[in-house]
């Protein structure tokens, strides 16, 4: 079995009784579970393990129950307990309650230490810093990256550009169409179905995977809002559909980065580039096989500039970078990554090296930008993405 370097992380973390709890979030179907049953065989500590993932979401007494539970362990070993408690962000209530038992856990002689996993980012983070602020520490476990899935797989660079990096996929990589129905039902479905419809109050819940198939369909392409109108039915309004974009954001699915405007106050409502976090996720929606794609030019561009994205969406997660585009007229900028005062423009060239127009009037415009060129005539695609995408940015 594959361990990713989060197993040692979380479980460094969790040898030592600490002021703070572990929280751990990410996409469905990378790997949390696993990551928390590796990280409990690696302590060797007595563990409870429980999961909120069910139709009919559990109330406060599930927290309660399972930390009575943790409770017994340490009374029959009197050893530190694991609990870990999956898709925390299900319960009704969760964050009061959890901070309830935290804090009088803090204050006893029970050695409870807590691991928490969510597949929701918007609703896991909303709990955590409204009752939970100063008392976790999280850690981010996104899609795999082209390093893990060649290390685990043997996996090609082609290969994980249109396959992406679900590991639960590979079984069915000999039949393709099997493959995009798994990706579709079981992955795509599910996640609509129970962290975005099941937890937020949707008006329109046609309307937000309509959403995600036009992004599907769409990938690395800016898209404005008003556009968007015009593809969707019933696509209300402009504000809808930012909301929309964000929760699907939320789910670690489709985001739509900004435009880049250095000392500018962005335009609410901006036109979006659209950018799926997994390229699975574009192509088990296309009709495309794996040969067609690698065949046409065009959509393969688009796939490495979806892939580069998301690259830098998964490894640069969190408040320190910002993602955006830039454009201006027909001059654009395929990224620009900001950290604090400095700034990095990115072109990306999966076919023939050409002229940089785009990046030669960005660096006109903003002289203190640095530049990167990703693929042909720059860095090789394949060390980018072998890359963790911080070393490209002095991190």
């Amino acid at each position: 079995m594959f361990t990713r370097s989060l197993v040692q992380t979380i479980a460094d973390a969790m040898k030592n009784r600490l002021p703070v709890f572990q929280a751990l979030t990410g996409p469905r179907q990378v790997g949390k579970t696993t990551i928390a049953q590796q990280v409990m065989d690696v302590l060797s500590f007595p563990s409870v393990y429980a999961t909120a993932d069910s139709p009919l979401p559990p109330g406060p007494e599930w927290i309660e129950t399972n930390w009575r539970l943790a409770q017994v362990e340490f009374e029959r070993h009197g050893k530190p307990v694991i609990l870990v408690l999956d898709e925390i962000q299900k319960v009704r209530g969760w964050s009061e309650t959890l901070k309830y038992h935290w804090d009088q856990g803090r204050r006893s002689n029970y050695d409870i230490r807590l691991l928490v996993l969510g597949s929701s980012a918007l609703l896991l983070q909303e709990g955590l810093t409204e009752s939970l602020s100063g008392r976790f520490f999280l850690n981010r476990c996104m899609h795999w990256s082209f390093q893990e899935c060649k290390e685990a797989f043997g996996w090609s660079l082609r290969q994980w550009l249109y396959y992406g990096g679900y590991p639960g996929t590979v079984v069915f990589l000999k039949d393709e169409q099997q493959w995009k129905r798994y990706v579709s039902d079981s992955l795509i479905e599910t996640v609509l179905a129970r962290d975005v419809l099941q937890m937020h109050r949707i008006a329109k819940p046609a309307l937000i995977r309509h959403l995600f198939a036009l992004a599907a369909a769409f990938p690395a392409q800016i898209f404005s809002y008003n556009k968007m109108l015009g593809q969707l039915q019933d696509a209300g309004n402009t504000t809808t559909l930012a909301h929309y974009l964000k929760l699907l954001e939320s789910a670690f699915l489709v985001s739509g980065i900004e435009v880049y405007s250095k000392g500018q106050i962005r335009k609410r409502g901006s036109s979006p580039k659209l950018i799926l976090w997994n390229n699975a996720l574009i192509n088990a929606l296309s009709s495309k096989t794996f040969h067609n794609a690698v065949g046409d030019a065009v959509w393969w561009g688009r796939l490495v500039e979806n892939a580069v994205g998301s690259h830098l969406c998964n490894g640069l997660s969190g408040t320190e970078y910002s993602i955006t585009y830039w454009r201006e007229g027909d001059r654009e900028v395929d990224f620009v990554v900001t950290r604090g005062a400095e700034s990095w423009a990115i072109e990306v060239k999966s076919g023939r090296a050409g002229k940089l127009y785009g990046m030669d009037h960005f660096r006109r415009k903003y002289k203190d930008a640095k530049t990167l060129i990703v693929g042909t005539g720059g860095i090789p695609l394949e060390q980018f993405f072998m890359s963790d995408a911080g070393v490209w940015f002095g991190k």
